[in-house]
């Protein structure tokens, strides 16, 4: 069972840094007000949903304790990212404030799963 909970982890940082790889490829263009959602994004931030779901049922499987509280907001973070690059995917551009708001969720998600012990 670890093996396969160490292959989800794997798989969720890789969703993770394709969400935050599309955001810094873009920063450029966030600095023109021309930054748009790129398809590696919603792409990864979809893993980041699956693989997490995935990981909390099989650590519950294996006995392992989960911090509902921390899964909850990571969630609601997540779910929000989502919507946001879902429903803008394909404008040419996206306002340089909810833009912003992407990375910087992507980032508030990343260290809530890093610090938050």
């Amino acid at each position: 069972m670890d093996v396969l909970i160490h292959l989800f982890v794997g798989l969720h940082i890789i969703g993770i840094a394709a969400l935050l790889g599309g955001f810094l490829t873009q920063m450029k263009a966030m600095g023109r007000g021309t930054a748009r959602f790129v398809p590696g994004m919603l792409h990864g931030a979809l893993t980041m949903l699956v693989t997490g779901v995935v990981l909390v049922g099989l650590n519950e499987a294996d006995h392992h304790s989960v911090d509902t509280i921390k899964i909850g907001v990571k969630l609601a973070l997540l779910i929000v990212i989502l919507g946001l690059v879902y429903v803008k995917r394909d404008e040419e551009r996206v306002e340089k404030p909810l833009f912003a708001l992407v990375g910087a969720l992507t980032v508030a998600n990343i260290f809530i799963a890093v610090l938050w012990t």
